[in-house]
């Protein structure tokens, strides 16, 4: 299901991410402790694109070393901050 981009990007920033313009938006995951990772996604600057679809959520998912699901808890506010975190660390991704 697509969700709005505007809340995918709201979402990411506030669950850690710090925005870095580009070519594209870029989203650069923080750790609790302010460290930089090499976790990363992005959207699109074209102004048209109001939505993203399953198939770029699902893309943007992998790139954040989460399923699907998951990616769309981090988003909607259900997997806090900490949570995704922890799971990262877990996974041995940070």
């Amino acid at each position: 299901m697509p969700k709005d981009k505007r809340k995918v990007e709201d979402g990411l920033l506030k669950k850690g991410f710090k925005s870095q313009e580009g070519d594209h938006h870029f989203f650069i995951y923080h750790t609790l402790q302010g460290k930089k990772s090499s976790i990363r996604t992005k959207t699109s600057h074209t102004p048209k694109m109001k939505e993203i679809g399953d198939g770029l959520l699902a893309q943007m998912a992998k790139q954040c070393c989460l399923n699907k699901q998951d990616f769309s808890n981090l988003i909607d506010c259900p997997l806090s901050r900490e949570q995704y975190e922890a799971l990262l660390i877990k996974n041995g991704e940070i």
